[in-house]
């Protein structure tokens, strides 16, 4: 029999030999030293040799532990070097169905189709609050109580919204799983309504007289000069505030005076021309003086090779006494009343929002 000491002591020589253990284990060691375990047994009348593993990685004792499981599939006739490259076929197969493997696959093929600001929202719920959880298990193996366990951990830090999420992005992982064979159903359809998200609260749009006394604010506001500009153009242009946010000045064409968001930047993934007028270009303009060296109109304080945070304009208008009354994405809904008020056409109004027509045959037209 074998010995810890005696494995490690055994020296190399000018040819392969080895120190036998027991149950046809021994202890093989080659001119380079390396040591391996090796079983040798008959099976159909053939005699065969399996390599358990290296020494010392596989000690002793763990080499005499697998022996036993290998006894027992050659007892039962099993090729015991079969079995172990189909179960390391089985287990890469395995790591490539997780439920992050699936889920990153999936957010490959669909990013096309998302806004940036939705796909790196996605992207951070997945990675802080479902891949530390069930992302290493297999996508047919993760259960509805699974998926439930990681919404509640969420609503118990009061991000119900994110739970809402959460469920929602599980569900189209799993719609894809299905679709390509790595799942049979969806087991978070059990799970709608188990958290309830607060609902939005939607804050009335400014009147005219309402846009004069903002304007004063604006005027007085002792933030930066960008940041004063940037809510002129919300109030002018009425882009959905992250589109204005992530402008770049390469979109921006004073001879044509346009503004080219490209798709990748919409909500809805087509591109949008956005008309500036006088007041818009003179806002431009002066913008440009103090950021066109940068990439964007406006670019991040600490990191100028981002855009301004997205926390900016909402933090102004509070300092300015709207906290609770009005956010810049109201903007769009003030230039939405009073616009109709004043007799725009509906379908030309629903347009500069880049709104998508949902009438396929009035889209068409």
């Amino acid at each position: 029999m074998l010995s810890d000491i005696k494995a490690k002591r055994a020296k190399p020589q000018d040819s392969v030999y080895r120190i036998a253990d027991g149950k046809g284990l021994a202890l093989e060691i080659r001119p380079s030293g390396q040591k391996f375990w090796r079983y040798r047994y008959r099976l159909d009348g053939k005699a065969s040799m399996f390599t358990i593993g290296q020494y010392p990685e596989v000690s002793l004792k763990a080499a005499r532990d697998e022996l036993e499981k290998v006894r027992a599939l050659v007892a039962k006739g099993v090729q015991p070097t079969q079995y172990h490259n189909q179960q390391r076929r089985h287990q890469a197969v395995a790591r490539k169905n997780t439920f992050q493997a699936v889920a990153e696959e999936w957010q490959a093929k669909q990013r096309l189709h998302w806004s940036d600001s939705y796909a790196d929202q996605m992207k951070r719920g997945l990675e802080n609050d479902v891949f530390p959880t069930i992302g290493g298990i297999p996508l047919n193996e993760v259960s509805a109580a699974d998926v439930l366990d990681v919404m509640k951990i969420a609503e118990s830090r009061g991000a119900e919204r994110v739970a809402v999420l959460i469920r929602q992005w599980c569900s189209a992982i799993f719609r894809y799983g299905v679709s390509t064979l790595r799942c049979d159903s969806d087991p978070t359809v059990a799970l709608k309504g188990a958290v309830k998200a607060p609902k939005v609260r939607h804050y009335p749009p400014l009147s005219k007289d309402d846009i004069g006394g903002l304007l004063a604010k604006v005027d007085a506001y002792e933030g930066s000069e960008a940041t004063k500009i940037g809510l002129r153009l919300l109030l002018l242009l009425f882009p959905r505030p992250g589109e204005l946010r992530q402008a770049e000045w390469s979109e921006i064409d004073f001879e044509e005076r346009l503004w080219r968001v490209p798709a990748e930047r919409m909500k809805m993934r087509e591109a949008h021309l956005v008309p500036l007028g006088g007041r818009a270009i003179e806002l431009l303009t002066k913008l440009r003086e103090l950021t066109g060296n940068r990439a964007h109109l406006f670019p991040n304080h600490r990191n100028p090779n981002r855009c301004m945070a997205k926390t900016t304009w909402h933090r102004s208008l509070k300092l300015m006494g709207y906290g609770n009354t009005f956010t810049p994405h109201g903007f769009r809904s003030t230039a939405s009343t009073l616009l109709n008020e004043m007799g725009w056409r509906p379908d030309v109004i629903e347009r500069q929002l880049a709104h998508r027509e949902r009438n396929s045959s009035r889209a068409a037209y």
